[in-house]
């Protein structure tokens, strides 16, 4: 029953806290379009379908398998 307690005492903190930001609301905004362009943006600018481009559907575990076993000493 304490553990219930605790998470929901917790909850309301991060939500009381939350509700009542204004400056804060601005920098989160900012922080999700940043990662937004992080990971959605620039993954289709730089890294491309490597695999995918070199192997047809299917065989893609032999070529990583095979790429391993080139570069191991």
């Amino acid at each position: 029953m304490k553990t219930r307690e605790f998470f929901k005492k917790a909850f309301y903190l991060y939500y009381d806290g939350f509700r009542q930001m204004t400056l804060g609301r601005t920098l989160w905004l900012i922080i999700l379009i940043k990662l937004f362009v992080i990971f959605a943006v620039l993954k289709l600018f730089f890294f491309p379908d490597f695999i995918g481009t070199r192997v047809k559907v299917g065989g893609e575990a032999d070529f990583v398998n095979s790429q391993l076993e080139q570069r191991m000493p």
